[in-house]
């Protein structure tokens, strides 16, 4: 097969070599996934402005995301399941992460650890935290990270209630899979995926196994994470995070105006304008349409952020021009993770990367930095 020259082409051989239940999850939405398809849609509606006579040498695309340098405005999103993409799915992708210069964001529901992901890194990474009512809990991960030398803590503020996922529910998902003959089929199906999980130890959530009280075995976390999640949490429980952790933090799922403005107040040093992926609210907004809202209601009280929908370098550059310091992809190094390992998440950045560059320059702009709503048709 030729080599993928895009995102889409990833994710159709991606679709090829993982488990339908594991690509299901990676490629779904809530309810009905209209917010899911929206998040995609309305980057496309966006227009840019083509210059010419313009000079377009010595272009450069690095910057800092929470003062942090990075080759390009870009971070590895925090992915649940990563590890059931491709065996040590969240190790491999942190590698190639580190060796392109851009962010690593480690999920709380990652089947490779906290510690696991240190071991093959040299650089920090960040860790994405959900806060439980099992309070111990979530300051022994916030020490774990801290042990790990995590540079970043990012909070996600809208899993309180989990949002229904058709397709996910309709799978059976789990980690590891169920051995039904249902699930047996779709792994037989899949033989290089096998070869590679019977490789790793690594099948079930490992920051979770062994560290949780009370949870050892499958059924015992399946029913422990269902209980777990916070409904409660409100912002004085971001004060107390923030406190705890003493390091650069970022809040993760920001929406509306008002919640943007709250968020500012906490003395984060980052929002992510972000609908989850489309994977709670369906029916919410894209998050590139209520960026520009949010980027001018608090955009010099606070770094912006955003994820959802980004496809391409295009989008990319599409977001920062409305005022994003930073932007994350999930999906797109996901796909490349299942269809070729390290070697295709590091293709996956390299694909954004070069859309993001060579439509800068046709957009008549040397610098990322100098990137601003000038270079949109509308």
């Amino acid at each position: 097969m030729s080599k993928p020259l895009d995102i889409h082409e990833l994710k159709a051989l991606a679709k090829r070599r993982v488990p339908k239940m594991f690509f299901d999850y990676a490629d779904s939405g809530a309810w009905t996934e209209s917010t899911y398809r929206a998040n995609e849609a309305d980057f496309h509606d966006i227009k840019l402005r083509q210059r010419v006579m313009v000079d377009m040498t010595n272009r450069s695309l690095a910057t800092t995301m929470i003062g942090q340098p990075v080759s390009m405005p870009v971070a590895l999103a925090p992915t649940g399941f990563t590890g059931m993409q491709h065996a040590d799915g969240e190790m491999l992708a942190a590698k190639a992460a580190e060796k392109f210069g851009v962010p690593f964001t480690l999920s709380t529901m990652s089947i490779c650890s906290i510690e696991d992901v240190a071991s093959v890194t040299s650089k920090p990474f960040w860790f994405q935290l959900y806060v439980m009512r099992d309070r111990e809990f979530v300051k022994n991960l916030i020490d774990r990270a801290k042990a790990a030398k995590c540079s970043a803590l990012v909070l996600t503020l809208d899993l309180q209630v989990l949002g229904q996922r058709h397709k996910d529910l309709r799978n059976g998902l789990s980690a590891p899979p169920k051995f039904t003959p249902k699930h047996i089929w779709q792994m037989a199906t899949r033989p290089l995926w096998c070869m590679q999980m019977l490789k790793t130890q690594r099948r079930s959530f490992g920051n979770i196994v062994g560290h949780a009280k009370n949870v050892s075995d499958l059924s015992s976390l399946s029913s422990w994470t269902a209980e777990q999640f916070d409904p409660q949490l409100s912002w004085e429980n971001v004060a107390e995070i923030k406190e705890m952790w003493g390091g650069p933090l970022i809040l993760k799922g920001i929406l509306d105006v008002e919640d943007a403005q709250m968020a500012a107040r906490t003395g984060a040093d980052a929002i992510i304008v972000s609908n989850h992926g489309g994977r709670q609210l369906d029916g919410a907004r894209s998050s590139i349409s209520m960026l520009p809202r949010i980027v001018d209601a608090v955009g010099d009280k606070i770094e912006i952020h955003v994820d959802g929908g980004i496809r391409s370098g295009q989008d990319v550059l599409k977001a920062v021009a409305l005022g994003a310091k930073g932007t994350y992809i999930g999906r797109p190094f996901l796909y490349g993770l299942g269809a070729m390992g390290e070697a295709g998440v590091t293709l996956a950045l390299e694909i954004i990367r070069k859309e993001l560059d060579i439509t800068m320059a046709l957009c008549g702009k040397r610098d990322i930095r100098d990137i601003n709503r000038d270079v949109l048709a509308d």
